[in-house]
């Protein structure tokens, strides 16, 4: 405690992104320092002498070939341009050792530490530093196919040389012998060097390692708390978020993820809320009215048969809406849940469609309905036979609470390729064209629509397109203002049948 503040030392979370990012980079660039050293300074000599024996044996390889042209001028220049690129000493001569047709002048020998003779060698031909290691590759080419590498160790020191040697004849021209010396190793100017120079890498490399790996692992950990923290918030209830990723795909693959999860939780909650309001709003009334008729039976019409027939008959009716309210928000859950599978099989779709506008004949008798029935075909369609009558019903429900003041009702089926499309038409006030994607909603009202010949639970679209969904079903509406609505839905078709005329 100093004058009276806290100091608090912000611990390091080791588990953390961004400390494990920051840590393995810099591992890397450790193991890949190590290996820099480990190649370039202490296994120097191995490799230097794995590739200076390569190298040699290309050389020989290339004056073998070289030699087979007819000039022999050209071949010697060619000799001397490879030992003036090659850190080597070629020595070429004629096959008795009287005539030398190729030797670097004593300034250009490349020196050999360990392997000179004890003769003075100052102002006389750079071969003769050589002599015994040509000795002992003409006794290998002697003994051999007419060439010969041989590795001489000095004794003292330790230290390695190449010597190669071969015979080159080509037809009638006189043979000769080409000798090839080169040190396998490093001399110790170019290992200090090196080092010299790993250590300025060394360090410049983890200075660089240091704060590439520092960004970095900002850079990546700084959006994912970010996240995090919206999260938190979404979490808490806040809905409506929009998510940012910073620059990696993954992770604007995870905030649209996320946006859009928080967009359809601000949906659901809004439609939890609504249906709650409107399931509400919507059993009020039934259960206002079944209270206050029961209570009219009780106080004023329980001795007046016929007043208390009518009353019942009120609660009755009441009682049945609220019960088809019910049974459909029961099946909306199950659709929305999952729960509700589909129960396949074929069925002629045109032979369900008639026995739906069956019952409604009532409606023509009793209210002056008029349903036309517009199909030339038996048309056999695979799916959930009584989900599809349910949406069809619903539907023509719909049509006949807007159907308008002609009380027409068009249902027609058709086909259109390989589908048949179901189609219900009314010629009622139509729905306005910004409304159309609304429709199919849970309890949405069409601003046009509000008067209706039936009070419905304005559930039955939202059902429809719940289990059309389920089926894969295309579906929509076409309205016009002023002149009416056509809802519609497509099945794949399975099999068509000329109808017969009776």
């Amino acid at each position: 405690m100093v004058w009276g503040i806290s100091l608090k030392r912000k611990k390091i979370n080791y588990n953390s992104i961004k400390f494990k990012t920051f840590l393995y980079f810099l591992l890397f660039a450790a193991v890949l320092m190590a290996a820099l050293w480990i190649l370039q300074v202490f296994l120097l000599n191995n490799f230097y002498g794995t590739m200076k024996t390569q190298q040699t044996k290309e050389v020989a390889k290339e004056i073998e070939s070289s030699y087979k042209y007819k000039d022999t001028d050209k071949f010697l220049k060619h000799v001397a341009k490879i030992s003036e690129s090659y850190d080597m000493y070629i020595y070429v001569v004629s096959y008795d050792g009287k005539t030398t047709y190729y030797q670097p002048s004593a300034n250009d020998v490349v020196q050999a530490p360990g392997f000179e003779t004890d003769t003075d060698v100052s102002g006389t031909d750079g071969a003769e530093q050589y002599a015994s290691q040509i000795k002992t590759l003409n006794e290998h080419m002697m003994r051999g196919d007419g060439s010969a590498y041989v590795k001489i160790t000095n004794s003292s020191t330790s230290q390695e040389m190449l010597a190669y040697g071969s015979i080159l004849q080509h037809k009638d021209e006189a043979p000769m012998i080409v000798y090839i010396f080169s040190p396998l190793w490093p001399v110790s100017s170019t290992i200090k060097i090196l080092t010299n120079q790993l250590i300025y890498i060394t360090i410049i490399s983890f200075i660089l390692a240091f704060l590439i790996s520092l960004y970095l692992s900002t850079r990546i950990s700084r959006p994912i708390r970010k996240i995090n923290k919206d999260a938190k918030r979404l979490a808490a209830g806040e809905y409506g978020i929009v998510f940012s990723g910073g620059h990696y795909s993954e992770l604007v693959d995870l905030t649209d993820t996320l946006t859009k999860a928080s967009i359809e939780l601000e949906k659901s909650d809004m439609l939890q809320k609504d249906l709650v309001a409107n399931v509400s709003h919507d059993m009020k009334t039934p259960l206002t009215m079944i209270k206050s008729y029961a209570e009219m039976i009780r106080d004023l019409s329980g001795d007046n048969p016929e007043k208390r027939e009518e009353h019942l008959q009120v609660i009755i009716d009441e009682a049945d809406r609220l019960n088809v309210l019910v049974n459909d928000m029961l099946t909306m859950s199950k659709l929305q849940s999952g729960k509700l599978a589909l129960e396949k099989s074929v069925f002629n779709l045109t032979e369900t469609v008639e026995g739906i506008l069956h019952t409604y004949i009532i409606l023509e008798e009793e209210n002056g309905y008029h349903f036309v029935f517009q199909c030339d075909s038996d048309y056999t369609v695979n799916a959930d036979e009584e989900k599809i009558k349910q949406v069809i019903t619903n539907l023509i429900n719909n049509a006949v609470k807007f159907c308008g003041e002609d009380k027409t009702i068009i249902v027609s089926l058709k086909k259109r390729g390989r589908l048949v499309a179901f189609r219900v038409e009314d010629h009622g006030p139509g729905i306005a064209p910004e409304e159309l994607e609304h429709i199919w909603e849970r309890y949405y009202r069409s601003s046009t629509n509000m008067k209706r010949e039936q009070e419905g639970t304005g559930l039955g679209l939202s059902i429809c397109k719940e289990i059309l969904t389920l089926h894969k079903a295309k579906f929509g509406t076409d309205s016009t203002l002023g002149e009416g609505s056509q809802f519609w839905f497509e099945l794949e078709c399975q099999k068509v049948e000329k109808r017969k005329t009776k």
